[in-house]
């Protein structure tokens, strides 16, 4: 209950305070690829689907697929920035102050990544919101390693605190964890 407040406080703080970054964003984006917002179905809690918001880092043709699976060349020049400086991630704010993640948690995948659903499913993952960051990220694990990412997940959901929680949001805003590895 502690986490969900601080979550829902620092969301709609987050949107308030960045307002103008997210406006200024998504006129530049809408110049680099015409459509700035991305929005993907993905596995939140209890497996149940919801639409995640990022502002587009890559073409809007590019296939739907886990970012390590996706070309670099897919990624824009005004994406590479957005990636860099994780200010991608900030509209799933949005996604927060709904409900449907939390500011610390395991990054939800997409459904068609069935080894890593099955890996989750094994260690109870989906018993948790998804998160915006989380120690996978910290540690620089990605999507392609399943077995390792549902392991990390089930230690961070089991060491989660409020010390690590603002340890993790701490490290990711300060630039820890370079994010999902596209080849």
């Amino acid at each position: 209950m502690v986490i969900r407040l601080f979550d829902f406080l620092f969301s709609a703080l987050g949107l308030l305070v960045f307002c103008p970054v997210l406006l200024i964003v998504s006129i530049i984006g809408f110049f680099d690829t015409g459509s700035p917002v991305f929005i993907q179905k993905r596995v939140g809690r209890h497996k149940k689907p919801f639409k995640l918001i990022k502002f587009r880092t890559m073409q809007v043709d590019t296939k739907s697929v886990a970012s390590h699976l996706a070309s670099a060349r897919s990624i824009t020049k005004f994406g590479h920035v957005l990636r860099k400086t994780k200010i991608d991630e900030l509209p799933q704010l949005i996604n927060v102050l709904k409900g449907e993640m939390s500011l610390v948690g395991p990054r939800p995948n997409l459904f068609n990544q069935s080894e890593l659903i099955t890996e989750r499913d094994t260690l109870g993952i989906y018993d948790v919101l998804p998160g915006i960051t989380g120690l996978a990220q910290i540690k620089n694990i990605d999507m392609s390693t399943p077995k390792l990412l549902a392991e990390t997940d089930r230690y961070m959901i089991d060491t989660l605190n409020v010390t690590n929680y603002f340890r993790y949001i701490i490290m990711t805003a300060t630039g820890k964890g370079r994010g999902d590895a596209v080849k």
